[in-house]
């Protein structure tokens, strides 16, 4: 009886012989977003390694820019982060028109200042009813496309696009909007904002969202910098920039921009920077929409020759897009096509730095992870 309990004392004195296991997660998998692909390395339940893999989509965009005219790129610009078409077509567009020293309409730039945050509010409710649907919540996310639909169609009634609207142009916009859609657009805009605490209240104080979130999956400064995360994602980690206030654009230079930000760094604080902006994208519409109430009628776009040059030279034009920075940097030799037009998205940069956020959390956590990096992955493999 003593022998054969030494034995079994013994047994568990030593410790078991692990060995890592790597687990591919994705390209195809439901937690992914869509074609991106995790190589994470494994101890038991731990990650200890881990490896974002892009590329399963990539199109080549860099390359069909080079060989299309400027009123061509916008359309394929249009596309790669297909939650924010508006803000895309816009860096594009500012690009052009710097370098061609052109003066828009004002009121084609108070037009696409509400536009870009209508657009805003579009892709955040996005992420706002999808991450909860990720951690289990259904039911969030039909009040996200409830306020989804009722902004959709404003933007669909000025655009005929859904998705990909189309509707800048080199010099201002496509054309200008219907009699009565900027009372429509104040209706839509004071609905969204009087409903919102419906989304609100069914999250903020659920026990099971928080357990999942607070603490989890924390992002630091330091890291940031280096990877150069941007967005809402940064701002949860209490990096304060947003080009709207900090290099203004379009008609922000006039206008109250709130940046929200939050210190803990984690998927909790990266939720709730994306609801509070909401609320400061709605209060930017709403000035917009006054502002453009008090403008006379006039034009929106300029005159363009039937071949568009831009003069040689080159420039930087970076946008605050929903997701975080974008920017287009192009080269011009005095073409109709430009002779280097390099995207820089911002969910590449965003998606990258999960390398460092894994290793130490369980397989468990990583969804509410990767769910919080809010990205798109046609914005990452471009």
């Amino acid at each position: 009886m003593g022998a054969g309990a030494d034995a079994v004392h013994g047994a568990r004195g030593k410790e078991l012989a692990t060995e890592d296991m790597v687990l591919n997660i994705g390209p195809q998998h439901p937690s992914t977003h869509g074609v991106l692909r995790l190589r994470l390395t494994l101890d038991g339940e731990r990650i200890s390694a881990a490896e974002p893999i892009v590329g399963y989509m990539h199109r080549g965009a860099e390359k069909l820019f080079e060989v299309r005219d400027y009123r061509q790129i916008i359309m394929l610009a249009n596309r790669h982060d297909w939650l924010s078409a508006f803000a895309n077509e816009l860096g594009v567009v500012l690009a052009v028109e710097r370098m061609l020293g052109m003066e828009v309409p004002v009121r084609a730039v108070w037009m696409r200042t509400l536009l870009a945050e209508l657009n805003r509010v579009l892709s955040h409710l996005m992420f706002l009813g999808s991450y909860p649907l990720e951690l289990g919540a259904i039911t969030p996310l039909f009040y996200a496309f409830r306020e989804r639909e009722t902004l959709q169609a404003v933007m669909e009634e000025i655009s005929g696009g859904r998705m990909h609207y189309m509707f800048n142009r080199v010099g201002g916009l496509k054309e200008d909007v219907p009699e009565g859609w900027n009372g429509r657009a104040s209706r839509a805009v004071a609905d969204v904002r009087r409903r919102l605490p419906d989304i609100e209240n069914l999250i903020a104080g659920n026990e099971i969202f928080l357990a999942r979130t607070v603490g989890v999956g924390v992002l630091d400064r330091e890291t940031i910098m280096q990877y150069g995360v941007s967005g809402p994602i940064a701002r949860a980690s209490g990096v304060d920039i947003d080009l709207r206030r900090d290099e203004p654009y379009l008609a922000y230079g006039e206008l109250p921009v709130r940046v929200v930000t939050r210190s803990a760094g984690d998927c909790h604080s990266r939720f709730e920077v994306l609801l509070e902006q909401v609320k400061v994208s709605l209060d930017l519409a709403d000035a917009c929409l006054e502002r453009l109430r008090e403008l006379p009628q006039g034009p929106v776009n300029q005159r363009l020759p039937k071949v568009l040059k831009v003069p040689e030279g080159h420039t930087y034009a970076w946008t605050e897009n929903p997701l975080g920075i974008n920017g287009y940097y192009l080269v011009s030799r005095g073409e109709k096509t430009p002779w280097r037009l390099k995207l820089r998205s911002a969910s590449y940069n965003n998606v990258q730095v999960l390398r460092e956020m894994l290793p130490g959390h369980l397989l468990a956590d990583m969804v509410a992870i990767l769910g919080s990096m809010f990205f798109v992955v046609g914005d990452i493999d471009k």
